[in-house]
């Protein structure tokens, strides 16, 4: 540990809880053991039923170009 607290995880440990420099990690006391544990790791689908209620209308994929060129002509037309 540093003067400023700051620890370093083992490369061996990085690799096994899958982190990488921005990830995630929470510190959990145990009695006396701590426990490090990767958080936010979430799958897609996950998070797409924590968003979307119902589930999205179905697209092709001209639909979803079109859509896509809609937005950035919107988003970048000269006001």
């Amino acid at each position: 540990m540093t003067s400023q607290g700051y620890v370093s995880v083992p490369t061996d440990i990085q690799r096994r809880l899958g982190v990488r420099p921005g990830s995630l990690v929470e510190w959990v006391l145990e009695g006396d053991t701590i426990v490090v544990r990767r958080v936010g790791q979430y799958t897609f689908k996950e998070v797409h039923e924590a968003l979307f209620e119902k589930p999205p209308k179905a697209r092709t994929v001209a639909e979803l170009k079109e859509g896509i060129q809609k937005h950035i002509r919107r988003r970048h037309a000269r006001r």
